[in-house]
């Protein structure tokens, strides 16, 4: 073959059998077996520029804090170089060649995508297909080419190495090193990318938003907390990539599956396996490290971890997803934290939590083995499902649950997921990935069983199919408020579909359902139990039982007793707090109540970190066979954090912002510490609180200086030993200043090739 793609190739395909010994990035390499004249003749490549503000302002990567020290661009989607050379370039006798090879890959090889070689086409018109990589030349200026290049829309996510090497037809070759990385994300403005994100406002809040909010507390009362996502902050970049390949160990070849990367990252984040992000800590004892309620965002894990390599103390369930959220949205997957209320951990995949009550009315810890948390929070990332083809409600891409709290093992490791949703809401149980885990969580049902010995039957008191999956929650799109999203996991309840889904999942998961004894009949006496749901810390609050007979000729005589527990939000290590025993008449048709009133001081020194209480209700009915058990979720509200500025908020411009907070316990509050974050604030501010005297307010004052204009947040944690845990932010328009209104039209129009879709957010 005697062509002009003969004389090329064999320049970049050699070196992919061999790749050459580093080079000086600035000095070409002579071959022995040249002259001086065929050096001087032999297009020489002076310096490259990689046009970073351009790119990044077209592939939207401008924020990101390594963006004026590497380039970084979305597959799919063309990346322009100006390269200059020490002579003009002539396409009858020079030839170029763009060699990328992933940076950590020891054996890059073309067949499994992480060594390309790209020969550039004359004009830009077509830069072929999404599935392949391809380069044009878009401008001849004298010794400068304008070259566009396109990676493949299904190229690795990870950082790249560049070699543009330079021929001459007739002989000698030489080589100019890229000397800055290369980072190649996913593109979720890409049609054809597997992480395609049609609605221009998803976009902008599941990809480029860096502040979000996360749903804490309990059903009965919410409490949302402020979380710095922070995918934009320095160093945030450099170890999400390497986080794949190392703790993540996908190899170079599939690290542009975004199905490999999130199941990948779901263990990652965690420690227990591989010495990931983040050491988990349920307990009370939090020596030796930051407990999980004291974190403000993301930024200062990943910048520890990137730092140290080794787990960073503590974490919890909201720790975990506001960390993988972070590192998807900064490789280009949409994601975003999803907090589900009474959440069942199902140890045994039976589609129940089955809870035992022991001859005295008190839980069984050794044979309760499932649990349900106050709430459980993990992450949804956006993405189509090929692998899973499609089932009999339809495809299964959109939303993926992906959970990086270490709770079960999935095929040996610690992680869940990508779950497709919409398995998950039509039952599919046995889909990849751990969509059986996901139901239970949203959907099992409660059972209350009598344990009355090794060998004596269990006895159902009650089951519960209205106790699991309340108020599914993530933030609104473009707005700082909640978005329920229960129904995209689940159908209403109490309506046949979920009943009908719920029985299919039972024959799928291979457990019984014989086990399911029938409760006595008794019907007269119906209990109710309830507390106002809206206590500041602080204050007594009140359980109240409703027992109505509603019997028109017999009395009843109910017993039991009323118990209030201080438990972690998981439902676990409960603490008694006061319990009450109560023995009642109940007269035909008519209804009395039980009150237990709880006093600060009883559940002061036994509430733990996050404020929650568990309240139960055991009782029997004289002369019959009838039991009544009930539980319920509680915490009390703690007080908000509320700043104030001082001025006008311009963008690069100081400002004095003042945060404060009023003690709300009828105790001192003492050694309290203030933590804020927002955009600009690099390293967390600290502030030290000597004391907060009884009904007193405690007060901070710092210099602000807001880094550009647009909406930002302010956030702020509040941590002492009698009071901790308690956060508050702000939202608030930073203006421009002067000078950037003046030069906001003069915005460079480029011939770069781009899609509608590819407006900036």
């Amino acid at each position: 073959m005697n062509s002009w793609y003969s004389n090329i190739v064999p320049s970049w395909v050699n070196r992919w059998i061999a790749p050459p010994r580093p080079v000086n990035p600035y000095r070409a390499i002579r071959p022995a077996n040249e002259n001086a004249a065929e050096t001087e003749a032999i297009l020489t490549v002076q310096s490259v520029d990689l046009c970073l503000a351009e790119n990044n302002d077209e592939h939207k990567t401008d924020h990101f804090y390594a963006a004026t020290e590497a380039l970084i661009v979305r597959r799919g989607d063309p990346f322009r170089l100006r390269i200059h050379f020490n002579r003009s370039y002539n396409p009858t006798k020079d030839a170029i060649s763009f060699i990328f090879t992933v940076a950590d890959d020891q054996k890059p090889s073309p067949g499994h995508g992480t060594l390309v070689g790209l020969v550039p086409r004359d004009g830009i018109d077509y830069l072929g297909d999404p599935l392949e990589w391809s380069a044009g030349i878009e401008t001849h200026e004298d010794k400068a080419l304008t070259i566009l290049i396109k990676p493949a829309v299904t190229c690795p996510v990870t950082e790249w190495k560049l070699d543009i090497d330079t021929k001459l037809l007739s002989d000698g070759s030489k080589t100019f090193s890229i000397p800055v990385p290369i980072y190649i994300l996913f593109n979720p403005w890409c049609p054809d990318d597997q992480v395609y994100l049609p609605d221009y406002d998803q976009r902008k809040e599941y990809v480029m938003h860096d502040t979000t909010l996360i749903w804490r507390g309990s059903y009965n009362r919410m409490r949302p907390s402020v979380w710095k996502l922070g995918q934009f902050e320095r160093n945030v970049l450099e170890c999400s990539i390497k986080l794949v390949g190392t703790v993540g160990r996908i190899p170079a070849a599939y690290r542009g599956d975004p199905v490999r990367v999130a199941r990948a990252l779901s263990a990652a984040v965690n420690s227990v396996d591989d010495d990931g992000v983040i050491l988990g800590n349920w307990s009370e004892d939090f020596s030796g490290g930051t407990a999980p309620t004291k974190w403000v965002g993301s930024t200062e894990i990943l910048q520890q971890f990137y730092k140290t390599q080794k787990p960073v103390k503590y974490g919890q369930c909201w720790n975990f997803s506001g960390v993988l959220t972070t590192i998807a949205r900064t490789l280009g997957i949409p994601s975003r934290i999803v907090t589900c209320y009474s959440a069942a951990h199902d140890t045994q995949g039976s589609l129940t939590v089955d809870v035992f009550i022991d001859a005295n009315n008190k839980k069984l810890d050794a044979e309760t083995t499932d649990s349900i948390w106050n709430y459980h929070v993990w992450n949804e990332v956006w993405m189509q499902r090929p692998d899973l083809g499609i089932g009999p409600y339809g495809a299964y891409g959109g939303w993926q649950a992906v959970d990086a709290t270490p709770q079960e093992p999935s095929d040996s490791m610690y992680r869940v997921g990508p779950a497709s949703v919409v398995a998950v809401k039509n039952g599919e149980i046995l889909r990849p990935f751990d969509c059986g885990f996901v139901y239970s969580e949203v959907n099992a049902d409660k059972v209350y069983w009598r344990y009355n010995g090794p060998y004596q039957p269990i006895k159902l008191l009650r089951k519960d199919t209205l106790a699991i999956g309340h108020l599914i929650s993530t933030k609104a799109v473009l707005k700082w408020e909640r978005e329920d999203i229960t129904h995209t996991y689940k159908y209403e309840e109490k309506t046949d579909e979920e009943r009908n889904i719920m029985l299919r999942a039972l024959k799928q998961s291979g457990h019984a359902f014989s086990r399911y004894y029938l409760n006595d009949s008794f019907n007269e006496v119906e209990f109710d139990m309830s507390l106002k749901d809206d206590i500041k810390i602080g204050e007594s609050f009140t359980v109240i039982v409703k027992i109505t007979n509603k019997s028109k000729d017999n009395t009843h005589v109910a017993t039991g007793q009323l118990n209030c527990d201080a438990v972690l939000y998981t439902g676990t290590n409960a603490d008694e707090v006061k319990s009450m025993p109560f023995e009642i008449e109940l007269k035909p048709e008519m209804s009395e109540f039980v009150r237990m009133e709880v006093q600060f001081e009883e559940y002061f020194k036994k509430l733990t970190s996050q404020a929650s209480f568990n309240i139960s209700c055991a009782a029997k009915v004289k002369g019959t066979e009838y039991e009544y058990y009930a539980q319920d979720d509680f915490r009390v509200r703690k007080p908000d954090i509320k700043f104030t500025f001082q001025g006008k908020i311009v963008s690069q411009q100081p400002v004095d912002v003042i945060v404060r907070l009023s003690n709300p316990l009828p105790i001192p509050l003492k050694k309290g510490m203030f933590y804020i974050e927002g955009p600009g604030i690099e390293k967390a501010l600290r502030f030290k609180i000597v004391e907060i005297p009884v009904g007193g307010t405690a007060a901070s004052t710092f210099k602000y200086i807001p880094p550009y204009a647009g909406r930002g947040t302010l956030l702020a944690k509040f941590n002492c030993k009698e009071l901790d845990d308690v956060d508050g932010y702000m939202h608030y328009e930073i203006e421009p200043r002067p000078e950037d209104i003046i030069n906001n039209g003069t915005h460079r129009a480029h011939n770069i090739i781009r899609r509608r879709t590819d407006v900036i957010a």
